[in-house]
């Protein structure tokens, strides 16, 4: 299994790039949030539980879909300190292992587009982080410090494309498969 491996500061637009990339090559899209979401209904964020369990799961549908077969698969990632300095070489142990490979792919944008996106009503839809205040407070504290990520193969800044051109960017570079042969 190939999994692409998108990752970025909050507004970047993995969610939107992801979904343009699923179309383009027919890998299932498994962002981050739908992992997080399910652990709020039960668990603060940050909490013991919630950091164990949160990277349980993502691993566990790593190494659930490889076993498959799938052919691919996308994920969207927010790298903040509350996620171990180990998950990144879990996921690459977990994909690698099994026969897979991964590509880590980074969406950038200048801060202050940052601060523009970041309240948009399609944030609001999975509980994404959209006050301007707490997120100049976080990366102030360096909450969203990506120094410890793999150096990505291609790092695509999303301010200068749309998601539909930067999904296309993506699938050129990481000579992805079509659609219609990805299954």
């Amino acid at each position: 299994m190939k999994l692409v491996f998108l990752y970025g500061l909050p507004a970047t637009g993995k969610y939107k790039v992801a979904k343009e990339l699923a179309t383009l090559t027919g890998y299932r899209l498994f962002h981050n949030h739908l992992v997080v979401d399910m652990l709020l209904s039960v668990f603060d964020f940050g909490s013991e539980p919630f950091v164990a369990l949160r990277e349980d799961i993502w691993l566990s549908v790593f190494e659930e879909a490889s076993a498959a077969g799938l052919p691919g698969m996308i994920f969207t990632f927010n790298p903040e300190t509350s996620v171990s300095g180990s998950f990144t070489n879990n996921a690459v142990e977990a994909i690698v292992s099994a026969g897979g490979s991964i590509d880590f792919v980074e969406l950038t944008a200048p801060h202050e587009e940052l601060l523009r996106r970041i309240d948009r009503p399609s944030r609001h839809l999975h509980g994404k982080l959209v006050s301007a205040q707490v997120f100049e407070q976080l990366h102030a504290d360096g909450v969203f410090d990506t120094s410890h990520m793999p150096k990505p193969r291609l790092s695509i800044d999303t301010s200068t494309c749309t998601p539909a051109e930067a999904a296309a960017t993506i699938v050129k570079q990481l000579r992805l498969p079509p659609a219609s042969s990805a299954a």
